[in-house]
């Protein structure tokens, strides 16, 4: 009893300090300028309109993708062994003695009226049936018309007859910039027609390819595009969108240990779907420039190492590959190893600092401009060697010659 009596009175101090923070509250609220409120709120209507028409504008132009592949492929492919296909009871089950197959779901957009679907090459390029599902339930089986592992990209065609095929315009990722809204539309989890949105998180990243070298390396693609629109597996092709409806990429991968979303996807750049579709309707494949070496970008560390300025950029050559097109232009790698932070580092290579007249400040700029480039093409690299500026011509070579 005497306790509670000793302590009355900062109960009631306690409350009176809340109903003065109520008050205050109160106070603060009428102050706030109508206008600013009201403004608020109307910029908000004005973003979900654009996001409600965004969605009845393209989700007609989404596809849903179900292939049928060997079951010791798909292993391979964890995004393609979904148990469940809501929406396809008659497909064709495995029946014993035969191979075994799994089933799978992946997303896609039209790219045009004569009946090409825009999809990941690891959704569809090594399946071996594939059917697919538009918005208002039509179906149709599809070929498989060119694959590029290099870009994961592919491209399927569907008979178009009686289809309303509504193709989405491609814009130009090259003027994206971070914290720009985007949407993702898709099939997660077999959920046809799943709009998410989010921001572009960042730019220029890079993500391997799937094909590999002969000595076992791996290609990057270049400038992907971070997103946190969520994205999961089943939305893999599917078109990621500016708020003007126009595909600003191709949703591929996840960063997740749980392979659900995590706020991290990536997306292949329209850019690159521009230059690679066409050439996989046409030829149904593509061939990648390559100038066969392997580096780094010049970091301090490695210019204090190599006693360089401060202020010296560019990508480092650590090896040139054997008969590539950097080792018949004259190109050199490191002649040496150092530690650096406790790893080892190649140095005294070629320094790279510009690619037909542009900048090269980092390794992965060059692995960009080669992509970009043709097969055959002759460049003009600028190089410091051992403190002398000089320029080197080479012919780039295809990716074939030394893929797998």
């Amino acid at each position: 009893m005497n306790t509670l009596k000793s302590r009355l009175p900062y109960v009631v101090t306690g409350v009176a300090i809340l109903a003065l923070l109520i008050a205050l509250a109160a106070t603060l609220t009428l102050v706030i300028p109508v206008g600013r409120s009201a403004q608020a709120l109307s910029t908000t209507n004005a973003l979900e309109e654009q996001l409600v028409s965004l969605y009845t504008a393209a989700n007609p132009s989404v596809v849903s993708i179900v292939v049928r592949q060997p079951l010791t492929q798909t292993a391979q492919i964890p995004e393609l062994q979904l148990p469940d296909i809501p929406g396809m009871p008659d497909l064709p089950q495995t029946q014993p003695g035969q191979q075994p197959y799994a089933y799978g779901q992946g997303s896609g957009f039209v790219y045009d009226t004569a009946g090409h679907i825009v999809t990941n090459n690891h959704v569809a390029g090594s399946a071996e049936m594939i059917r697919v599902i538009f918005a208002d339930g039509a179906t149709r089986d599809a070929t498989l018309v060119g694959a590029d592992p290099d870009s994961d990209l592919a491209v399927l065609q569907v008979d178009p007859a009686g289809l309303d095929l509504r193709p989405l315009a491609l814009g130009d990722s090259d003027t994206l910039r971070v914290g720009e809204i985007v949407a993702a539309i898709g099939n997660p989890f077999g959920l046809d027609g799943t709009m998410t949105m989010g921001i572009v998180s960042a730019l220029s990243r890079m993500l391997p390819a799937q094909s590999t070298t002969l000595d076992g390396g791996r290609f990057n693609i270049t400038d992907i595009i971070q997103t946190d629109a969520a994205i999961n597996p089943g939305n893999s092709g599917g078109p990621l969108l500016n708020l003007n409806g126009e595909v600003v990429g191709v949703n591929t991968a996840i960063e997740s240990n749980t392979r659900q979303n995590a706020g991290v996807g990536f997306a292949i750049p329209a850019n690159t779907v521009r230059h690679i579709v066409p050439a996989l309707i046409e030829n149904g494949s593509y061939e990648h420039a390559w100038l066969g070496i392997s580096g780094t970008t010049l970091t301090p560390s490695l210019r204090e190492a190599m006693g360089l300025d401060a202020g010296q950029t560019g990508a480092l050559v650590a090896a040139v590959s054997e008969n590539s097109p950097a080792q018949s232009a004259g190109l050199q790698g490191g002649s040496r190893e150092v530690t650096i932070d406790d790893m080892p580092a190649r140095i005294g290579g070629d320094i790279i600092v510009s690619f037909d007249g542009q900048p090269v400040p980092t390794f992965d700029t060059l692995v960009g401009y080669v992509n970009e480039a043709a097969v055959g093409q002759t460049v003009t690299l600028g190089i410091l060697r051992d403190g002398q500026m000089i320029t080197v011509q080479v012919t780039l070579g295809g990716r074939s010659q030394v893929s797998r």
